[in-house]
């Protein structure tokens, strides 16, 4: 039931954390995995080479997702793929008002436009062949937005909502579309923020699991939600947080 043979995945973001984690477990489960990154960078040739020692049939892809012309090419270049998992974001720090147009608009583009293009450009192909899975990794900031990461957190809230549209209008043609929601995770992206004592420590005591997670925990729901054992699972939003939003 979590066997993904003769599937493709496109993981963006997967040159590493939690898309790199999510990139590996599908390729261990058989499918053909289409590493992501921004650009060709050290990381991402590390990840494909990795994945390829392991048996995982990986080839890179490179887009830059802010960039809309290069997302539409990345989602012509992987028109085959019958699992995408929209990974990729960025993310930044500050005040309401410390935020400019230009960082507003970055975001915007990176995390919601091109999680649109995407869909908009895979759905139909998915549903042509009556099987498809859309996971969109979301954050825990999505329903309770963090000091200093309000535009993060509403761009996450509109990229949820647009995946509960997407569910509702693919899911009679076998296309199933759900968000997971990670929360604290210990990625190099989290590394620098993480390692102030004085703000991790109070922090971990939050969470209920009493731990920060790591990219392998957020991996296994995203399989599971890819493979045919949740194939009547859609439009849902499954926290990964160590029970931080209960």
């Amino acid at each position: 039931m979590y066997r993904l043979q003769g599937r493709t995945a496109l993981v963006t973001g997967s040159s590493r954390g939690i898309g790199r984690a999510i990139a590996f477990a599908l390729g261990r489960a058989g499918a053909k995995v289409l590493f992501h990154g921004a650009s060709d960078s050290p990381a991402l040739r590390d990840a494909v080479a990795a994945a390829r020692a392991e048996g995982i049939d990986a080839e890179p892809r490179v887009a830059d997702l802010g960039d809309a012309a290069a997302c539409d090419r990345l989602a012509e270049d992987c028109a085959d793929a019958d699992v995408l998992i929209l990974n990729a974001s960025v993310q930044s720090y500050g005040h309401v008002e410390e935020f400019d147009d230009a960082e507003f608009e970055r975001m915007v583009r990176t995390n919601l436009r091109s999680s649109f293009a995407l869909v908009r450009s895979f759905a139909p192909r998915m549903a042509a062949r009556g099987w498809g899975r859309i996971v969109s990794i979301g954050s825990v900031n999505q329903a309770h937005p963090a000091p200093r990461l309000a535009i993060y957190g509403a761009v996450k809230a509109a990229q949820r909502n647009l995946m509960l549209t997407a569910a509702k209008e693919w899911a009679a043609r076998g296309v199933t579309v759900n968000t997971v929601a990670p929360g604290v995770i210990a990625t190099d992206r989290n590394a620098k923020v993480l390692s102030d004592a004085a703000f991790a420590d109070p922090l971990r005591e939050t969470i209920p699991a009493k731990r920060f997670g790591t990219p392998e925990d957020c991996a296994g729901i995203v399989l599971a939600l890819c493979s045919d054992a949740c194939s009547y699972v859609t439009g849902a939003d499954i926290p990964v947080d160590g029970g931080m939003s209960l």
